[in-house]
């Protein structure tokens, strides 16, 4: 009984040096950062979790462009959601997020430059942002706001896919299907996460079958 009773005491004094960590992190921005399929949107998903049990007033924000998998929640691979506000501009953050302690931001990269400012600005307010996007294009180019937002957050986290040709971690989000676009949403059938190494195999291979298409048609 005494064994039973000792460890309910250290779960209960854990919970509550967990609720207590979570309500005195205000005004600080938060980025999570990685290729696609690494997992950014389920430690946003989490990270917003813990703040609801710690009983702050939450906001989940996404660009209204992404669609895939829903349009008014927040939807990680794994098929984990939260409810989300689509907004079109990162002005739109700064109007709807007044009475708030926390700011959630998915898929960042697809927002406009002034993010930057919206992100510090809640901060500056006590508000505590987490903000989670590609860092690089399928070119392996800095994404949207993504390089300012590391730059200016107190906090960044890489998370690494798992490269699919050899296991090793991912890189980049590589392209599968034949478009020069730099946004153009979607799945495993667009995509594949691959190491810094193989990334650069398929772009030479790329290269090889361009030309030699090319030689063909003339």
């Amino acid at each position: 009984m005494f064994v039973e009773s000792h460890n309910l005491c250290n779960f209960a004094f854990i919970m509550t040096d967990n609720l207590s960590g979570e309500l005195h992190r205000p005004g600080r921005i938060e980025v999570v950062c990685g290729s696609m399929f690494s997992g950014k949107t389920e430690e946003l998903i989490r990270r917003i979790k813990r703040a609801v049990f710690a009983r702050q007033r939450v906001e989940i924000f996404k660009p209204s462009i992404d669609t895939r998998y829903s349009e008014e929640e927040v939807v990680s691979h794994d098929r984990n959601t939260i409810l989300s506000t689509p907004v079109d501009t990162s002005a739109s953050i700064l109007l709807l997020a007044s009475d708030i302690d926390v700011v959630g931001i998915d898929e960042a990269q697809f927002l406009d430059s002034g993010l930057v400012d919206v992100c510090n600005e809640l901060a500056n307010r006590g508000v505590r942002v987490i903000v989670a996007g590609l860092d690089m294009d399928f070119k392996g180019i800095p994404f949207g706001p993504m390089p300012a937002l590391c730059a200016i957050a107190d906090e960044v986290t890489k998370v690494h896919a798992i490269c699919v040709k050899c296991g090793a971690l991912a890189y980049v989000s590589h392209r599968l299907v034949a478009d020069d676009k730099r946004v153009l949403l979607g799945e495993k059938a667009q995509y594949e996460p691959l190491c810094r190494e193989c990334y650069r195999k398929a772009v030479e291979q790329e290269a090889t079958t361009a030309q030699s298409a090319n030689k063909e048609a003339k």
